[in-house]
């Protein structure tokens, strides 16, 4: 078979020598089909002689198909290629709205997806997804929003580090799955699942019959030495006795995906097969598509050849073939013996490639916008950031801060004025966690983690369908986060401007009573305020430490440096900020 070309140098002359071999081999194969034609009439009706030429026709007809599909797949994947190219500097640009948001993977009710842009518009899931599936997409989604688990990520890190120094297989992988989509292949499944009644002897004679007595029968026919209506016998006995094998290849013909998702299934497992791994959960991974007695890949080509066959038995071109030489007992025989050989290594074929197409999602992300910082696990309940900051943010205009938390510095209380970063800083550290949880390497000099499970309260909206103000939807966060540190859960929180839909009394003397609930507990993290009267729990409790985001008014223009300071915030911008927008505050006042 013809390897494909996946290098991404010198695309456009590549296309343009491409299409115009298309033409040619085109041309071409009409050229081939109507010497054919011409020599089948002869044989047929002049001379047996022109039978020899008619058979070397027909193998360059074929070549000339074969070069022509692979042509045209080669086309296909140059296309994809292109398209990689404009996806990495989308990324690279932090330019994400062509790109796949994954709404249908948000959940408001998560521990945390629904407030770290993990889904949706400028989100985690458009920089990190390299997925072609739907399947694969969905595996990808469940592991932004799993559960944080030390021994699981670290094994992903190891994966994710060597995949980043493979960028042709990441690249050749991604191009396949966009030029030759992998489709539904529920009932290939099923087919593969099912079991099918064993060949008989009754199979094996009718097989060896067929060519033999069609071969006689039309050569005796066109000596004249048989009459013309023997032939038509011929063929009448064929068809009532091809009937035997009807159904299972109807069923075989139905199920066995079409070319081009074959395609997508036997290619991408001939790169994985070639490739020589070290990591255990890669090698884990390979070892699957070695499962048969035979490579995943030569298993999908036998494939693709039956099922060619398979689907064109109604063909008017392969139909008075059949009929003659009732060829479908020998597909019948091939497709069984294939079945009986390989089903239950190609079962869980699509599973694994969607498996394939995260991992590609994770080295691809480390290839094409990955930062180069240290993750490190702890066993204690700890996290430190060394100048983290946000991964949808352009590394050239981030501003990095850092931070530590651990059981004697539990939380930080942020207070800052309007836009000055607050949020932006709560939610750089929540999806670097995620980030480190994934396997990938934080945006940050460096970044430690401990056994914590993430939880956030950001973006609490009311329901009116259900009846939910905002204040309540906290609330419910709220309890749901104490809940699970009653069961000594620890919980790496974010809690964003803390009971902010009610008034300044009872909000203070909440997020007071909340503050003292939180300490005692297996959780640590981080709550932003507006009320300044809750800095004096840092003067009081050693483990609260007071944190803030600084604004500077300069003639009419609010100035923010976005870095993070110790100590409450000495001043707020709320009033000029109005000012700005146009409301205008009596000076009496």
């Amino acid at each position: 078979m013809d390897h494909f070309d996946f290098s991404p140098e010198q695309l456009e002359l590549k296309q343009k020598t491409n299409k115009r071999n298309v033409a040619q081999q085109s041309i071409l194969r009409v050229m081939i089909f109507f010497v054919l034609g011409a020599t089948v009439i002869l044989t047929l009706s002049e001379h047996w002689g022109w039978f020899l030429p008619s058979l070397i026709l027909i193998f360059f007809f074929v070549r000339s198909i074969n070069r022509f599909n692979y042509l045209k797949d080669q086309e296909r994947i140059y296309v994809a290629l292109q398209q990689l190219q404009s996806q990495k500097q989308a990324r690279q640009e932090r330019k994400l709205g062509n790109l796949d948001p994954g709404n249908e993977f948000a959940d408001k009710g998560h521990p945390f997806a629904g407030d770290l842009d993990l889904f949706g518009s400028h989100s985690l899931f458009q920089l990190i997804n390299h997925c072609t599936s739907d399947g694969g997409k969905q595996q990808l989604a469940a592991l932004l929003k799993s559960e944080v688990d030390p021994k699981a990520a670290q094994q992903r890190r190891e994966a994710a580090d060597e995949l980043q120094q493979k960028p042709d297989f990441l690249r050749a992988m991604e191009a396949i799955g966009l030029s030759f989509p992998q489709g539904r292949l529920g009932p290939w499944k099923l087919w593969l699942e099912q079991k099918e009644t064993p060949p008989n002897l009754l199979h094996w004679l009718l097989a060896i019959l067929g060519p033999l007595g069609g071969v006689l029968v039309l050569l005796l026919t066109s000596q004249g030495i048989l009459p013309q209506a023997i032939l038509g016998a011929w063929f009448l006995v064929g068809m009532l006795l091809l009937a035997l094998v009807f159904n299972p290849l109807k069923r075989a013909a139905n199920a066995i995906p079409v070319a081009s998702h074959l395609n997508s299934l036997h290619l991408r497992a001939a790169q994985i097969e070639k490739i020589s791994f070290q990591s255990e959960l890669l090698i884990a991974e390979q070892a699957r598509l070695q499962a048969g007695s035979s490579p995943t890949s030569k298993q999908l080509q036998e494939l693709d050849r039956l099922g060619l066959w398979t689907q064109n038995r109604i063909n008017l071109l392969y139909l008075p073939i059949n009929l003659l030489f009732w060829t479908d007992f020998i597909l019948f025989l091939w497709l069984a013996a294939w079945k009986k050989r390989v089903s239950n290594s190609l079962v869980l074929l699509p599973e694994t490639l969607e498996n394939w197409e995260v991992w590609v999602s994770l080295g691809g992300f480390e290839v094409e916008v990955g930062h180069p910082g240290i993750p490190i696990w702890s066993q204690e309940p700890i996290i430190e950031t060394e100048n983290v900051f946000h991964p949808l943010l352009l590394p050239g205009k981030a501003v990095g801060n850092s931070l530590a938390l651990n059981p004697n510095q539990k939380l930080v209380l942020l207070t800052g004025s309007n836009m000055s970063g607050k949020t932006t800083f709560m939610r750089t550290l929540g999806i670097n966690a995620v980030l480190l949880n994934l396997g990938l390497r934080p945006f940050a000099d460096r970044m430690t983690l401990g056994p914590l499970q993430l939880f956030t309260s950001m973006r609490n909206t009311d329901n009116l369908g259900e009846s939910v103000s905002s204040f309540y939807a906290e609330l419910s966060r709220i309890r749901t986060l104490l809940q699970r540190l009653e069961q000594k859960e620890p919980i790496f929180f974010l809690l964003d401007e803390i009971l902010k839909g009610t008034n300044t009394q009872d909000r203070i003397s909440g997020s007071e009573a909340l503050v003292a609930q939180l300490l005692p507990s297996s959780g640590l993290g981080l709550i932003s305020t507006h009320d300044i009267e809750l800095a004096a729990l840092g003067e009081k409790e050693a483990r609260v430490q007071n944190y803030s985001f600084h604004s500077e008014i300069q003639d009419q223009e609010i100035l923010f440096d976005y870095r993070l300071r110790e100590g409450a915030c000495p001043s707020f911008n709320a009033h000029k900020l109005m000012e700005l927008m146009g409301i205008k505050f009596d000076p009496s006042n």
